[in-house]
């Protein structure tokens, strides 16, 4: 016979343990327990405690709250036996408080001493909080030991200590033989053989597969709702590998009841309610490791009662900065949680400790986004420069950060390089770079190559349609198919229908591959890369050849386009081929030019698990209109980019945009439905959309700025989305994502040069977007754009940045350094100046995340890290799942985050978010390399030649040349500029003018209205010339001109 292992005190208390779990959870915490009986007498301290206790009187006692000075009293205790029957569990606890930071209190359940050598079964120290806290501990009972009591000479520091609800209970085993005294009534699945080996329950795990592919379980566990229950399990298994406790919601496929991974190779304990009464299992699941293994189980249990951890942020200092650092000419702004309501001083410390800068705080009040009273703190006038700077206010200091025009060097890299690890079909390898490897600790093989059915690699090779009736998934359980996720008749493809689309990027922290979120992120870096050859104040070659660690550098073509034509590929493999005919909604036609929605698994697959080990088939899903117009605006977006580079590629994203622009013309009504609502287990993400007037509006923007067609002209100036439609405001609180990709039209409409008419609206509607913006963050204590009613929404930081986005944009179009502030400080809330003093940024700060929801990155040891630049969905007040609900319900805004593998809804990352930072991290890092005052005005498509031919007393005589720099021609002309003094046009000709005080407005004759493209055959060029009168000055030239309302150079 074993010897039982005694559970309770290899873990000590449980909130100790739960901490490891949700990381960052404060102990202790709000206990959740059943009703068993109390076995301590008197535990509630009632009248006439020195029936049942010594050391102790009623005097001490109030409301049966017992409070004592200590160490003036030195110990008490109950000196009535507890009954406790030898190899049973049992739960001790009490609720306590008193003076704060108040150590060196002891607990025990221990023999009477006076009977013999003390023996105890809890010994365990404690310390106490102003705040009423919950200690509990679970043990079980050697027999021996039948007293409670409380040593307390060791305090410190002297002061008072107050208890209440002494108890010690009786813990029922909901799964029996825990200790695998053979292994009837647990049960296993028919891949895992298990037996007793030297007094433990050893067996051998097969490699691969999913988790729930191999199970350890129990049958007849009964639940009650409201209950709290304790699981703890102790194994041993090679270093590296996990597996996931699992207690199943009958009826449900997810959420279940309860779920946590664990690692093999030690000891897991964690109590958890549940929230409906339930007759269900209590399962181990240890499949989906990398290599076969032994695992060797000591115990496996599940008992009722415990202490449920309450979720407490470790939010660290309350003086929230950039946790990475400010540039030396831009803002520098910090806020202080305190409930002060008087100014606060302040002192600015450099790395040695000397203080450098001194000032006060500014009172904000309460920010309700964040439930925190706040002060906020100006360091712009800081002149100092380096690193470890540490602002200090009311008694707390900050985390370090720099003042360095440095600060950004590295993130604009790191948020383009995460894609390189993100590649689908591509083996990851390390990258040598100036004689050093990198990327080596992102090695992984190439996932999803094979073909279906070859292999335990599910590959995306001749990939076919989901069938209408379903499929069958790895485990052999039935799916359902394209009928139940499109209606009968819905969806189907001819027979022998494939496509190869491996390749491109894994959309998040799954295996799937969506063409929505594709297009978005592609726009994104695209438009990092086309602002830098457009916009007047980037560093010169910052992203060009050589700037990212990836395979394909040196091949003299810029590596944001090297690593977005993996993306741009897959999606043109997603476009269908003509003459294809498919059913659609009942209807069969020639499908040809559409694009499919997504690739992904037939099921959901678990954590632990690379791309080359997904065992499950993939297949196709059903052409829509949004994803149609996706390829149409990424393709010819990427045409114009590519032509330099690759001619043919350029030739090739040209036709497919067009195609794909024709295609859903015809089908403008095929929308992708909601599969979570459908199907239980669909394997992937719906990204369903059943608008997409914005789609359209974005894919005739971008054909038209490559093409210059005018019936793409036409759709754009048509859009109801567009400046002055029906729709023309597109500027929501929550920026811009794959759902609403209107703001991405009007960006660069505003920013791509082009002769479209009416683009200095355009430009206008990017500014007064930007003024909103600025105007909401100014309403921020913690200084981010971004306060949507409602709460949070999922991926709030990238929404937080594509906001940002727009406000450097208007300092782009405008040189208003005011813009280019509210962008810089909009990086704050994002790096750590936020309510729980996080960096959302992998490897960005002091504290930042780096738990995120992932397969096949950093969820088990074996796995790649995450990489430094990859961006947390952040706050999401929904709380989507199960981890975000049980920890954070009730949060503030800023508040509902948890870095928790298992919290998709707060922690996830996808290509979207981090392009958002990627366009940002670039802007902002130009920034640093020019400044403030050295602004140009981006790309111009005019230049204009002045000329005073003569001046006399009161009169001069001048003669213009208007050159058209395209791209496109132009009917019809507005030439503007201001004069700096008294001048006024007597006599023009060339043109009609009109003056408004200093301004001047030509318009052109009937005869010179057509300014051609440079580039065809016609006159490009107008001259003008006038008579002006003027009683002062001699300087009659013009410091700028306008054509059409934008800035044209000068010759």
């Amino acid at each position: 016979m074993k010897t039982r292992l005694d559970l309770w005190r290899v873990l000590a208390a449980t909130v100790t343990t739960s901490a490891v779990v949700l990381a960052g959870a404060a102990v202790p915490v709000t206990a959740q327990a059943d009703e068993p009986p109390n076995l301590v007498a008197n535990g509630a301290f009632e009248p006439g405690v020195h029936d049942q206790w010594w050391g102790i009187t009623d005097a001490d006692v109030t409301d049966g709250e017992l409070c004592l000075d200590v160490p003036a009293v030195e110990r008490f205790g109950n000196f009535v036996a507890l009954g406790l029957t030898a190899g049973e569990s049992y739960l001790f606890g009490f609720t306590a408080h008193g003076e704060p930071g108040t150590d060196g209190l002891e607990a025990r359940v221990q023999s009477d001493g006076a009977a013999g050598p003390e023996v105890f079964d809890v010994r365990e120290t404690f310390a106490v909080e102003p705040e009423p806290q919950d200690y509990e501990w679970g043990f079980t009972a050697s027999g021996d030991a039948q007293r409670v009591q409380f040593e307390l000479a060791g305090a410190q520091p002297a002061g008072g200590l107050c208890l209440t609800d002494v108890h010690v209970t009786p813990l029922a085993h909901l799964a029996q033989n825990p200790t695998f005294d053979g292994l009837e009534p647990w049960w296993t699945t028919a891949n895992l053989a298990l037996a007793e080996t030297g007094g433990r329950m050893c067996g051998t795990v097969p490699a691969g597969g999913n988790q729930w592919d191999v199970i350890l379980g129990q049958s007849g566990i009964a639940l009650e709702p409201g209950s709290s229950y304790t699981v703890t399990l102790t194994a041993s298994a090679p270093p590296g590998t996990t597996g996931r406790i699992l207690v199943p919601r009958p009826g449900a496929d997810w959420p279940p009841l309860f779920s946590a991974d664990v690692a093999l190779d030690g000891t897991f304990t964690q109590t958890f309610e549940v929230d409906a009464a339930a007759d269900t299992q209590l399962q181990l699941q240890v499949g989906g490791n990398a290599a076969e293994l032994e695992l060797c189980l000591d115990l496996f249990s599940l008992t009722t009662g415990g202490t449920v951890p309450e979720f407490e942020h470790e939010t660290g200092p309350r003086v929230r900065v950039n946790q990475v650092g400010y540039l030396p000419d831009g803002p520098k702004r910090a806020t202080v949680v305190t409930d002060a309501t008087e100014p606060l001083p302040w002192e600015l410390h450099d790395a040695t400790g000397a203080v450098v800068a001194t000032g006060t705080t500014e009172p904000a009040g309460t920010d309700a986004s964040a439930g925190l009273d706040v002060h906020t703190v100006d360091l712009g006038d800081v002149a100092a420069t380096g690193e470890g700077f540490r602002l200090v206010a009311d008694g707390e200091e900050s985390y370090p950060f720099a003042i360095s025009a440095t600060v950004y060097d590295t993130l604009r890299t790191d948020a383009l390089g995460i894609y390189y690890t993100q590649r689908s079909g591509t083996e990851i390898v390390p990258v040598v770079v100036d004689g050093v490897e990198e990327k080596a600790e992102h090695a992984r093989p190439a996932g999803h190559v094979d073909a279906p059915g070859d292999g335990v690699n599910q590959g995306d090779v001749d990939l076919p349609c989901l069938p209408p009736t379903g499929a069958v998934d790895a485990n052999g359980a039935p799916q359902l198919g394209a009928d139940d996720h499109y209606g009968v008749d819905g969806w189907a493809c001819p027979d022998g229908y494939v496509r190869d689309v491996s390749g491109g990027w894994y959309d998040a922290g799954d295996h799937g591959k969506y063409v929505v979120n594709a297009g978005i992120s592609v726009y994104q870096l695209l438009s990092a890369y086309e602002r830098s050859l457009h916009a007047g104040t980037v560093e010169s070659g910052a992203l060009g050849d050589g700037t990212l660690v990836i395979p394909e550098r040196g091949n003299d073509v810029p590596d944001v386009l090297d690593e977005v034509r993996h993306e741009l590929e897959f999606m043109l493999a997603m476009q269908v081929p003509r003459g294809t005919t498919m059913t659609i909604d009942g209807e069969s036609f020639d499908a040809g030019g559409l694009v499919h929605h997504k690739v992904h698994d037939i099921a959901w697959t678990g954590l632990n698990l690379l791309p080359s080990e997904d065992p499950q088939p993939r297949y196709l899903h059903r052409p829509s209109t949004a994803a149609t117009l996706n390829l149409a605006a990424a393709a010819a977006q990427g045409a114009r980019l590519y032509e330099p580079y690759d001619a043919g590629f350029a030739d090739d994203l040209r036709r497919a945009a067009k195609r794909a622009w024709v295609a859903a013309a015809a089908h403008p009504e095929i929308y992708a439905p909601n599969t979570n609502v459908i199907d239980p287990n669909p394997g992937g993400g719906p990204y369903d959309d059943t608008d997409v007037t914005d789609e359209r509006y974005w894919a005739a923007a971008q054909l038209y700025l490559t093409t210059g067609g005018q019936r793409y002209a036409d759709a754009v100036l048509g859009s109801p989305l567009h400046v002055g439609g029906a729709r023309e405001d597109v500027w929501k609180p929550t920026g811009f994502d794959w759902g609403w990709t209107a703001p991405a039209a009007r960006l660069d409409l505003a920013t791509v040069p082009s002769t479209l008419p009416g683009r200095a609206d355009v430009v206008a509607s990017v500014v007064a977007a930007a003024d909103g913006y600025v105007a909401i963050q100014q309403s921020q204590p913690f200084g981010l754009p971004y306060a949507p009613e409602g709460g949070y929404a999922w991926g709030s930081t990238h929404q937080v940045l594509n906001n940002a986005v727009v406000v450097a944009t208007a300092y782009d179009l405008t040189g208003d350094q005011a813009y280019r502030d509210a962008a810089l400080e909009a990086a704050d809330y994002v790096l750590g100046r936020n309510a729980i003093n996080n960096s959302y940024v992998k490897g960005y700060g002091t504290y930042f995340s780096q738990r995120m929801h992932n397969r096949w990155m950093a969820s088990a040891d074996r796995l790649p890290p995450h990489p430094d630049g990859m961006l947390s969905g952040g706050p999401n007040s929904a709380l989507d799942d199960p981890v975000s609900r049980a920890a954070l319900e009730g949060c503030a805004p800023q508040t509902c985050y948890i870095d928790h593998v298992d919290a998709w809804s707060t922690n996830e990352m996808t290509i979207n978010w981090n392009s958002a930072l990627a366009w940002y991290a670039s802007w902002a890092d130009d920034m640093a390399s020019v400044a403030p005052d050295a602004w140009e005005p981006p790309t111009p498509t005019c230049e204009v030649g002045y000329t005073v031919h003569g001046t006399w007393p009161g009169g001069f005589v001048s003669q213009l040349w208007v050159t058209n720099l395209g791209p496109g021609a132009r009917d019809g002309w507005e030439l503007g500029w201001r004069f700096d003094g008294d001048q006024r046009v007597v006599g023009l000709w060339g043109g009609e003018a009109v003056q408004d005080g200093a301004a001047v407005t030509v318009t052109n004759e009937p005869w010179n209205a057509r300014l051609a493209d440079p580039g065809a055959r016609g006159g490009s060029t107008v001259t003008l010339g006038f008579v002006g009168a003027a009683r002062t000055g001699t300087d009659h030239v013009p410091d700028a001109f306008t054509l059409d309302g934008m800035w044209c150079a000068t010759a």
